[in-house]
């Protein structure tokens, strides 16, 4: 348990034990919010009412707008993918906005919209599920993949599509959870009987992930937040086993993710399949050492170390020593923060894949890899969520801590 002193805009508060900055405060909060949200959606609309990309080879060529780099998965029979692809880099986002619009909206005319609250909490959730900014890396290497096989048109929509990431970056950088929900439900008071620097679940209390609120528990350790309705634990039930079984999930699915084709080249009527290996390879010969370490970096080492790192921090979360907690609790934050990026190689098959359709001269078709490996992505992230931060810290000599893991 801290308090936290008046902070001036410019000013942040960080937590005394692990340094994980939890309060920022910015100038003229709402209104800067509000004009990035609406500058997002405005880019966002053109990026998806342009042509984003074109190609053409010996005179056979084709355009394609952004909503196509998913649609066009669906004539492939990957309607998992597809819907990924398009919740991530275009619906989840233009909710996002949207939710933020409303918000800042009511809070600029003196009084919060109706459901802000829980426009506030759906905020929170959506946030790690938006990529579009995996996928403009993902279109950049796509670029890079067939700049010496063809000739390639960057449109007007992929312009608008750069400038949405960025003012969707700034969007997000520019929410201030904590003055947000001070704004919508005053400032709380702290629970009665609560004491700083000692820990919350050695108080009964709790803080809520989503809105940062500390509240009592009862007896069973469990509660809703009287602020947000989020439920409440004083530890997630079943962390580490819902950790472990998401682990095993994404570890079956890494090895066809890995050995069977992520997609199909077709030039001249010859199939060439490849992996996500194989396409590293290609991309070597072809001279791109950067591009290769990108993809093999997000596709090949980073599920595979963040499998690594979940497991080693379910081993260790039930005899954790405070000493090294630290360090857990840092590479747990990495593990969270690298998983989406391996979205990367997905991205550039849907894009690939709707882009290069010029017959047998030249086409790309998804392969039996792409779900598999989506799925990786999805379910380490998963896995990630659902392991319980706090266990690092926990001691278990304590009878406390004892109940708590």
């Amino acid at each position: 348990m801290m308090a936290l002193p008046p902070l001036r805009s410019g000013e942040q508060a960080s937590c005394p034990r692990c340094g994980h900055a939890e309060v920022r405060r910015h100038r003229y909060p709402a209104q800067r919010s509000m004009a990035l949200a609406l500058a997002s959606l405005v880019t966002l609309a053109l990026a998806v009412s342009y042509p984003f990309l074109g190609f053409s080879v010996r005179g056979v060529g084709n355009r394609i707008e952004l909503p196509q780099s998913a649609t066009e998965l669906i004539g492939y029979h990957e309607p998992i993918v597809a819907i990924a692809v398009l919740l991530t880099i275009l619906v989840l986002p233009a909710l996002y906005l949207i939710g933020v619009i409303w918000l800042q909206t009511g809070l600029l005319r003196g009084t919060p919209l109706p459901a802000s609250r829980s426009v506030a909490r759906s905020l929170a959730h959506l946030h790690p599920w938006m990529m579009a900014d995996v996928f403009l890396i993902g279109t950049l290497v796509s670029l890079i993949k067939i700049a010496g096989l063809a000739d390639v048109e960057l449109g007007a929509g992929f312009w608008a599509f750069g400038t949405f990431v960025v003012l969707l970056l700034a969007t997000t950088q520019s929410i201030d959870r904590d003055w947000l929900w001070f704004a919508l439900a005053g400032e709380p008071s702290a629970p009665e009987g609560s004491r700083t620097g000692e820990t919350a679940a050695g108080q009964g209390l709790t803080g809520c992930a989503t809105c940062g609120l500390v509240n009592r528990l009862d007896t069973s350790g469990k509660g809703r937040c009287q602020r947000c309705g989020e439920r409440l634990h004083v530890r997630h039930p079943y962390s580490l086993q819902r950790t472990w079984a998401l682990i095993a999930t994404s570890a079956v699915l890494y090895i066809p993710a890995n050995v069977y084709p992520i997609m199909t080249t077709t030039s001249l009527g010859r199939p060439n399949p490849s992996t996500i290996i194989g396409g590293v390879v290609q991309l070597i010969e072809m001279g791109s050492w950067p591009v290769a370490m990108v993809i093999l970096v997000a596709s090949v080492l980073v599920p595979l170390g963040k499998l690594i790192a979940l497991s080693w921090l379910c081993l260790v979360a039930p005899r954790a020593h405070r000493m090294k907690a630290l360090t857990r609790t840092r590479l747990y934050r990495l593990t969270e923060f690298i998983g989406r990026w391996s979205m990367v190689d997905i991205f550039v098959v849907a894009i690939l894949v709707a882009l290069i359709r010029a017959g047998n001269l030249m086409s790309v078709t998804p392969g039996p890899a792409a779900l598999a490996f989506g799925g990786v992505v999805v379910i380490t992230m998963l896995a990630a969520m659902s392991f319980d931060p706090r266990l690092i810290w926990d001691d278990p000599d304590e009878p406390t801590g004892k109940r708590l893991t």
